[in-house]
């Protein structure tokens, strides 16, 4: 294995969903990879933090779309309307909380 994220065989088939979702990811690994290379370089301030500023702007687009697929779960899905309140109120609360942190609040 060469350390990829590819699935195999034995792994449970990933929604298109999914991929897109960890397609996202692996362009943000490039980016992280890039950061680093700039600091490496030690390139200008300016240009280091522009592409630390659309690296978390990627993630934020990430994290919203993993609460968008889990809502559609909560509120499209069967199952008890209190429940899927619930768990909606709950990854909300997770989002407002990560998103204050990413700010330094």
């Amino acid at each position: 294995m060469t350390g990829d994220t590819e699935s195999t065989s034995t792994e449970a088939p990933v929604s298109p969903e999914t991929e897109a979702l960890l397609t996202r990811l692996r362009r943000i690994e490039g980016q992280i990879r890039g950061i680093h290379r700039m600091l490496e370089e030690d390139r200008v301030c300016e240009d280091i933090v522009t592409q630390l500023m659309a690296a978390r702007s990627s993630l934020d687009q990430v994290g919203l779309l993993i609460i968008d697929r889990h809502i559609d779960r909560c509120l499209m899905g069967k199952g008890d309307p209190v429940q899927a309140l619930e768990n909606l109120q709950q990854a909300l609360r997770l989002w407002l909380r990560f998103g204050g942190q990413a700010r330094g609040e």
